[in-house]
């Protein structure tokens, strides 16, 4: 038999456990969800502007990421819950105090949005479909309905540009509301978790696009994403670089800990100036294949909210 002496209450397995609740799904789901939120802000901003037939991407083709990417996010979402049946009762009132219910109510209305938006433009972005359709006479009933959301586009961009701003910054409110976990506990992550998440968008648009114009705009705007993004990770750091002692040590686990190899190589490096340094030197006049930058990115946002999900829960207050 093994005789151990505790001197502290604190640090010991089984006595002052960490949280390890969320796994994989819920980095899928704040990962799918910014991404969402990234392809629809910018294709309603673009149709506001007029540019929809200078943007084709933008506009027409890429929002097709958005409501595949709100139902598997939703469904990993599902996944995870552990009373799956009591979902419903999310809608049975509003919080406004809750991240959680703005999340949920945001989502009930920028899913089916985001569908009408992609069924208006179906017989441009997919004319073999229209066609194909159109012998099978299965969507004749629905060109009223067609035409009525080809005429309120307006209407829907209008509601779309304040709505997946919400989305993309109550990913980051759903973590930074955590009082009990310091690492999460960080006024920043709002607007860092948006700015990923229009970072995001913006790969998933340079994915679709073959217009030189739009090409350019879009990896203009993803730099100024990127740059921001970093500054945002570099003053987390410092904001709690000088804090309390629990603090420093969730910081340690990003630096110098478990996650920094992961953190630093995957996040910082591939998926922010890798890609920053691709899209620059694309812009200047190099050719650079496109769909490096773009999957980097990606890539690069799924691992932060991988990183911060996993590494939040073991961080905690013991004093």
């Amino acid at each position: 038999m093994q005789e151990e002496i505790f001197v502290s209450g604190r640090h010991l397995p089984n006595i002052d456990p960490h949280l390890e609740i969320w796994h994989w799904e819920i980095s899928l789901y704040l990962f799918l969800g910014g991404l969402a939120a990234g392809v629809l802000f910018f294709a309603a901003l673009f149709y506001l502007l007029k540019k929809e037939d200078e943007m084709p991407a933008t506009v027409k083709y890429a929002p097709i990421i958005a409501p595949i990417a709100l139902v598997v996010g939703l469904a990993a979402l599902f996944f995870d819950l552990s009373h799956k049946l009591y979902v419903w009762q999310l809608y049975t009132t509003i919080r406004l105090e809750s991240p959680m219910s703005w999340g949920a109510w945001v989502l009930l209305i920028t899913t089916p949005i985001s569908i009408l938006w992609v069924f208006s433009y179906y017989r441009e972005t997919y004319p073999k479909l229209e066609k194909k359709l159109q012998t099978f006479k299965m969507l004749k009933f629905l060109e009223p309905f067609e035409k009525f959301l080809i005429k309120n586009r307006k209407v829907m961009a209008l509601a779309l540009l304040p709505l997946t701003l919400i989305l993309g910054i109550y990913t980051g409110i759903l973590l930074s509301a955590f009082n009990a976990r310091p690492l999460w506990n960080n006024a920043i992550l709002g607007p860092l978790f948006l700015t990923s998440g229009l970072s995001t968008g913006a790969a998933g648009i340079l994915l679709f696009t073959k217009n030189h114009f739009e090409r350019t705009l879009i990896s203009k705007i993803d730099l100024a994403l990127i740059f921001i993004e970093l500054a945002l990770i570099i003053h987390m750091f410092m904001g709690m670089y000088a804090g309390s002692q629990v603090q420093l040590e969730a910081m340690q686990i990003l630096i110098g800990g478990q996650y920094t190899v992961m953190f630093f190589v995957f996040v910082i490096i591939l998926g922010l100036i890798v890609p920053f340094t691709l899209e620059l030197t694309e812009i200047i006049g190099f050719k650079v294949p496109i769909i490096a930058p773009a999957l980097l990115i990606l890539l690069g946002g799924y691992v932060f909210r991988m990183v911060m999900v996993n590494a939040g829960q073991l961080t905690r207050y013991l004093y």
